[in-house]
Protein backbone atom coordinates (compact mmCIF):
# COMPACT_ATOMS: atom_id res chain seq x y z
CA UNK A 1 0.00 0.00 0.00
CA UNK A 2 1.10 3.15 -1.02
CA UNK A 3 0.47 5.25 2.44
CA UNK A 4 -0.07 8.90 2.11
CA UNK A 5 0.97 10.68 5.16
CA UNK A 6 -1.34 14.11 5.64
CA UNK A 7 -0.58 16.80 7.44
CA UNK A 8 -2.35 20.07 7.97
CA UNK A 9 -0.85 21.34 5.03
CA UNK A 10 -2.71 18.95 2.63
CA UNK A 11 -5.74 17.93 4.54
CA UNK A 12 -8.10 19.51 3.19
CA UNK A 13 -7.23 18.63 -0.22
CA UNK A 14 -6.65 15.21 0.45
CA UNK A 15 -9.24 14.39 2.73
CA UNK A 16 -11.96 16.84 2.81
CA UNK A 17 -12.33 17.29 -0.97
CA UNK A 18 -11.23 13.53 -1.98
CA UNK A 19 -13.58 11.80 -5.25
CA UNK A 20 -13.18 8.44 -2.86
CA UNK A 21 -14.02 8.02 0.86
CA UNK A 22 -11.42 8.25 3.22
CA UNK A 23 -10.04 6.12 6.27
CA UNK A 24 -8.05 8.15 8.27
CA UNK A 25 -5.74 6.60 10.68
CA UNK A 26 -4.91 8.98 13.51
CA UNK A 27 -1.75 7.39 15.16
CA UNK A 28 1.67 7.78 16.35
CA UNK A 29 5.28 6.38 16.96
CA UNK A 30 5.17 5.91 20.17
CA UNK A 31 1.77 3.88 21.01
CA UNK A 32 1.64 0.49 21.09
CA UNK A 33 -2.26 0.40 20.50
CA UNK A 34 -1.60 1.97 17.11
CA UNK A 35 0.92 -0.83 16.46
CA UNK A 36 -1.25 -3.19 17.03
CA UNK A 37 -4.10 -1.27 14.83
CA UNK A 38 -1.43 -0.71 11.68
CA UNK A 39 -1.78 -3.94 10.17
CA UNK A 40 -5.03 -3.84 9.77
CA UNK A 41 -5.21 -0.70 8.25
CA UNK A 42 -2.77 -2.12 5.46
CA UNK A 43 -5.29 -4.98 4.68
CA UNK A 44 -8.23 -2.56 4.81
CA UNK A 45 -6.18 -0.49 2.28
CA UNK A 46 -5.62 -3.21 0.00
CA UNK A 47 -8.80 -4.83 0.34
CA UNK A 48 -10.32 -1.66 -0.52
CA UNK A 49 -7.82 -0.24 -2.98
CA UNK A 50 -9.35 1.88 -5.61
CA UNK A 51 -13.10 2.36 -3.40
CA UNK A 52 -11.01 3.67 -0.71
CA UNK A 53 -8.21 6.26 -0.11
CA UNK A 54 -6.21 4.92 3.37
CA UNK A 55 -4.10 8.16 4.59
CA UNK A 56 -2.62 8.40 8.16
CA UNK A 57 -1.79 11.16 10.41
CA UNK A 58 0.71 11.27 12.69
CA UNK A 59 -1.06 13.10 16.07
CA UNK A 60 2.24 14.82 17.14
CA UNK A 61 2.69 16.37 14.07
CA UNK A 62 -1.30 17.57 13.54
CA UNK A 63 -2.42 18.73 16.66
CA UNK A 64 -4.66 20.99 14.89
CA UNK A 65 -6.78 18.59 12.90
CA UNK A 66 -6.63 16.45 16.07
CA UNK A 67 -8.33 19.35 18.07
CA UNK A 68 -10.86 20.22 14.96
CA UNK A 69 -12.25 16.36 15.35
CA UNK A 70 -12.18 16.34 18.92
CA UNK A 71 -9.59 13.06 19.27
CA UNK A 72 -9.03 12.69 22.44
CA UNK A 73 -7.62 9.08 22.31
CA UNK A 74 -5.33 7.28 19.50
CA UNK A 75 -5.71 5.01 17.53
CA UNK A 76 -8.59 6.88 16.21
CA UNK A 77 -9.99 5.79 12.88
CA UNK A 78 -12.23 8.21 10.89
CA UNK A 79 -14.48 7.66 8.18
CA UNK A 80 -14.77 10.33 5.65
CA UNK A 81 -17.62 10.52 2.91
CA UNK A 82 -17.71 13.88 1.41
CA UNK A 83 -15.72 15.65 3.84
CA UNK A 84 -17.73 14.43 5.92
CA UNK A 85 -16.85 12.35 9.13
CA UNK A 86 -19.15 9.23 9.19
CA UNK A 87 -17.91 6.64 11.05
CA UNK A 88 -15.45 7.11 14.40
CA UNK A 89 -13.75 4.43 16.12
CA UNK A 90 -11.06 4.80 18.98
CA UNK A 91 -8.80 2.17 20.28
CA UNK A 92 -7.94 -1.24 18.97
CA UNK A 93 -10.85 -3.17 17.32
CA UNK A 94 -10.75 -6.29 15.18
CA UNK A 95 -10.56 -6.21 11.36
CA UNK A 96 -14.21 -7.91 11.20
CA UNK A 97 -15.49 -5.43 13.48
CA UNK A 98 -14.22 -2.62 11.79
CA UNK A 99 -15.52 -3.87 8.44
CA UNK A 100 -18.80 -3.93 9.57
CA UNK A 101 -18.70 -0.36 10.53
CA UNK A 102 -17.60 1.17 7.62
CA UNK A 103 -18.56 -1.09 4.23
CA UNK A 104 -21.88 0.85 4.50
CA UNK A 105 -20.57 4.02 3.67
CA UNK A 106 -18.83 1.89 0.61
Amino acid sequence: MAEINITEKNFESEVLKSELPVLVDFSAEWCGPCKMVDPIVHELADDWAGKVKVVKIDADESPGILMKYKVMGIPTLMFFVDGEVKERVTGYKPKKKLVKKFEKHI
